[in-house]
């Protein structure tokens, strides 16, 4: 946990205020510090990432059935696993600043694990077990409303985001544009890729990620803000 990110600062964030704050100790406590501890072992998030996990995919199943009347089982299949996916669930995760507020080992402290989608959705859904042991379903599916199922056009605007910017730039700015690797990092079995969007030797947009496609999908959400964000102060592409 990074120093001045509290428990109560995250409770905060969640609006949710735990009964039992051993648990929202535990859904952001990870493995690597748990594993590290010789005495006075720490519970770590497994189990309660578990149970948020089939919690999530019960109040999401709930909420496009009852939302999209019109839908099929696979197109209701397809949304919802769109919406509870590993980027959607990090998306969701860095809105709330969580990778701040994890207890990591020192070894994932130093590859970089704080930022990581897959650890950082991980404790997405290990918060969620940890508030339905504490408040109940009705709690869980307020947080769930709150965080994974609020502002979905953004959600999916990013998780479309190097489609959407393809069709944007062809159809609105019709300029070609293309992403240039900055930096690549790390071993192989824990890279790390830096990329930027570029059009016409400037930079729309920045990305990071573990493999270069994901950093290419954040250098593209990142320009598609700054794009429609110009496009709607009339600015054009002079940004």
């Amino acid at each position: 946990m990074v120093p001045g990110y509290t428990l109560e600062e995250l409770e905060k964030r969640i609006s949710y205020h735990f009964r039992n704050q051993a648990l929202l100790r535990q859904a952001i406590t990870h493995t690597s510090f748990s594993n590290e501890q010789k005495i006075n072992k720490q519970m770590h998030y497994e189990r309660l990432e578990f149970l948020g996990d089939a919690v999530l995919e019960l109040i999401t199943s709930d909420f496009l059935y009852h939302g999209n009347p019109e839908k099929t089982e696979g197109q209701l299949s397809k949304m919802r696993a769109s919406l509870v996916c590993e980027p959607a669930l990090a998306f969701c995760a860095r809105d709330l600043d969580l990778g701040k507020f994890i207890i990591l080992g020192r070894g994932e402290e130093a590859t970089g694990g704080r930022d990581r989608d897959s650890i950082i959705a991980d404790v997405m859904e290990a918060i969620i077990g940890a508030i339905f042991l504490d408040g109940g379903m009705e709690e869980a599916k307020k947080y769930i409303y709150h965080t994974v199922l609020a502002d979905q056009g953004s959600k999916q605007l990013f998780l479309d985001s190097k489609t959407n910017l393809q069709e944007y730039m062809q159809g609105q700015i019709k300029k070609e544009f293309h992403y240039h690797l900055t930096e690549e990092s790390g071993p192989e079995h824990d890279k790390h890729f830096s990329v930027e969007v570029v059009m016409e030797d400037k930079v729309l947009g920045r990305g990071e990620g573990r493999t270069k496609k994901g950093a290419e999908q954040q250098a593209a959400y990142e320009a598609l803000l700054r794009l429609k964000e110009a496009e709607e102060k009339g600015i054009g592409t002079c940004i």
